[in-house]
């Protein structure tokens, strides 16, 4: 089974959301964040969250991006405890009953929209507020496009043939 976890690449969250989800958190959609709110009550960084969010279900922030990761032993049930938390402390859930309900429902849809992409596939979600509700559509960059596959060093084995050029490297400077 695949979820996601929140990813970032620049400080831009930070600055851009209510709060910013932590780097690796299990990341939900998260719409049910913005139910009750109306087109007036979109403004500013929560408008952002609302536009661009995916909801860190640990700090109950918001991420820009996630990237698609394989469950292990154990995840899920932590996922749809701390999910429940949310629901029932944050939301208002009546208990735990109706609670877990929603969990199920939110976690599927998330398993359901991973389940199509490679692990270290990155998403995105946007989302818009019109007469309808609110709508949201998932953009993807596959893993093979995204940073996951650039290669930023190569292990050299010291008992290899010395066939390798080194540039002597001296001191360099950094001026504050």
């Amino acid at each position: 089974m695949k979820l996601a976890r929140t990813i970032r690449f620049d400080p831009s969250d930070l600055n851009v959301f209510p709060r910013a989800a932590d780097e690796g958190e299990w990341a939900l959609v998260g719409t049910f964040c913005f139910a009750s709110l109306n087109e007036a009550d979109l403004t500013g960084k929560v408008k952002q969250a609302f536009s661009n969010g995916f909801l860190g279900l640990q700090s109950m922030g918001f991420s820009t991006l996630v990237s698609v990761v394989k469950l292990k032993a154990g995840d899920l049930e932590k996922i749809e405890s701390r999910l429940c938390e949310i629901f029932l402390t944050e939301f208002g859930a009546p208990d735990e009953a109706s609670a877990m309900t929603a969990v199920k429902q939110e976690i599927a849809f998330m398993v359901e929209l991973c389940s199509e992409h490679k692990t270290g596939t990155l998403l995105a979600v946007q989302r818009s507020l019109d007469d309808g509700g609110i709508q949201e559509s998932f953009r993807s960059l596959p893993k093979p496009d995204s940073c996951a596959e650039q290669k930023i060093w190569t292990v050299v084995d010291d008992n290899s043939p010395a066939d390798i050029n080194v540039t002597e490297v001296t001191s360099i400077n950094v001026e504050k």
